[in-house]
């Protein structure tokens, strides 16, 4: 059975004015592209016929992905299920017993990653894996998932976003800042966590009072400007807050492994 709350998944296309389409459709022939990156890209019906696929690693949202015209689309999701029981339980949220439960999980897991976090020195917190967030900047971005989803839509406020939330890659600067969120700030471990603090406070208030009649409720506003203008529900809303909670959660522990 099919999850209730489908969440939304930031893409390019999302970034009005930014992404240019200059390579959509094109054909790369006997090119030379080891060691190219490709971050935040659309790239949906990608085509890669007779080349070399060695020491490749791709990470991202997977369906229909064919290699050597083998499907491995439910091996990789079952493999991550069997990794991440967190993510059956998210696709099994129904009723609002089930968002405590999940939350309860997430409280669980955090507490986990954060202890691995403070046992390391702080310059190991802000250090960056193969150029992915560090510990402390995978925290400031909840910061901004629960103001933009949780804080904005449910509860309704207009402009609750922090200063040291840090937005998708995609997102764009101007609109960050217009926001009030200083992209440029390179806070502590102990500050970002001070705030992050909060957050887990205020989505473990909207959990606890939550009521299968609340979870239908329509929200009057979007996340945040550059989000489409779309009709959503709180359940849908907290939903999306639980999958980012679940995925950073996966990244940020296999990035804990590899650091000193």
């Amino acid at each position: 059975m099919a999850a209730q709350y489908g969440p939304h998944r930031w893409s390019a296309s999302d970034r009005e004015g930014e992404s240019t389409g200059a390579f959509r459709g094109a054909r790369f022939t006997v090119e030379d592209l080891a060691g190219a990156t490709f971050q935040d890209c659309d790239l949906s019906q990608l085509k890669i016929i007779d080349s070399w696929l060695v020491n490749v690693d791709v990470s991202g949202y997977v369906d229909n992905f064919t290699i050597n015209d083998v499907d491995v689309t439910a091996f990789v999701a079952a493999e991550l299920d069997r990794r991440h029981p967190e993510r059956v339980q998210l696709r099994q949220l129904r009723g609002a017993d089930d968002f405590r439960a999940m939350w309860d999980t997430i409280e669980r897991l955090w507490s986990n990653a954060v202890a691995q976090a403070e046992r390391l020195p702080e310059p190991a917190r802000q250090q960056r894996v193969d150029d992915e967030w560090s510990f402390v900047e995978t925290m400031r971005h909840l910061v901004f998932i629960t103001d933009s989803w949780a804080s904005r839509p449910v509860l309704d406020e207009p402009a609750p976003y922090h200063r040291l939330g840090l937005p998708q890659t995609a997102y764009p600067p101007a609109t960050a800042a217009a926001l009030g969120i200083d992209l440029g700030a390179r806070p502590s471990f102990a500050e970002v966590m001070t705030v992050r603090a909060g957050r887990l406070a205020l989505m473990r208030g909207i959990v606890d009072a939550l009521s299968d009649t609340e979870l239908a409720r329509s929200c009057r506003q979007s996340p945040a400007p550059g989000y489409p203008d779309e009709s959503r529900m709180v359940g849908e809303c907290l939903a999306v807050v639980m999958e980012e909670e679940c995925e950073h959660y996966r990244f940020a522990l296999r990035d804990l492994a590899k650091l000193p």
